[in-house]
């Protein structure tokens, strides 16, 4: 077993045939719990990796195919990328609510992946279709404006250069996407709660600072005109009634 690229919360080892995690940091063992139920839930419903098992505390995946979708957008193929992007999230959004139960005050309320972005796909090279969603463990129900502002944001912070091809994003995904007052509310809204996940596993640490300077940075930003910029309106539904298990 090797550490794979790209892990930053937990420990994740692979050696090319399964990939295991170790959950470390805040309620890990409900994040844990979380991804290995939705996971086992997602299965033939969207591309997710296959599960193996759980024990010990460690959640243990089939090894996907594919390469990480950040690398492919520093490659040059950020349009290719943040497209596939957008019809995946599609998907996500459309996808039965009940996969993590629901009650009288869901209504209205879509699967929210909880850190979409690049760094999150795995992505056939070639055809740039998404071979897996990986990193389920903040995943529930919400409004679809956070996973919508949240690839937004990490285009923006790790991949500024390729912003201008967020609207290949916006645009894959269809439909009516929150204005930008909205989204960017969505995106320090998101870092503020990472920024208390940091402080819970080490009060005033480096984490906590770096969450403090990204919020900072997030709250200067303008939005970024563009072909499509400035014609989304909002989008209060979710995207459709009608689950994958219907099609």
């Amino acid at each position: 077993m090797r550490p794979l690229k790209h892990g930053y919360t937990n420990r994740t080892v692979g050696d090319g045939s399964v990939v295991e995690k170790t959950y470390e940091g805040p309620d890990a063992g409900i994040r844990r719990a979380r991804e290995y139920a939705l996971l086992t839930r997602l299965q033939r419903k969207l591309p997710v990796p296959p599960v193996r098992g759980l024990d010990d505390g460690v959640l243990t995946l089939g090894f996907v195919a594919g390469a990480p979708g950040q690398e492919l957008v520093e490659a040059g193929h950020a349009a290719q990328v943040l497209e596939a992007c957008g019809v995946l999230l599609r998907r996500i959004h459309e996808t039965a609510s009940s996969v993590l139960g629901e009650n009288a005050h869901d209504a209205g309320k879509v699967l929210v992946h909880g850190d979409f972005g690049p760094n999150n796909l795995l992505l056939d090279p070639v055809s740039f279709q998404v071979t897996a969603v990986v990193d389920w463990e903040f995943a529930h129900l919400g409004d679809a404006v956070e996973d919508l502002a949240w690839c937004e944001w990490i285009v923006r912070m790790h991949h500024a250069e390729h912003h201008q091809e967020l609207d290949h994003f916006f645009n894959a995904y269809g439909g009516a996407v929150p204005a930008w007052p909205v989204r960017r509310a969505a995106m320090l809204s998101r870092c503020a709660e990472l920024e208390q996940f940091c402080h819970r596993g080490d009060p005033n640490g480096p984490g906590v600072r770096q969450w403090q300077e990204r919020a900072a940075e997030t709250a200067g930003w303008q939005e970024q005109p563009g072909p499509a910029h400035g014609n989304f309106m909002m989008h209060t539904t979710a995207p459709s009634d009608r689950s994958l298990d219907d099609r």
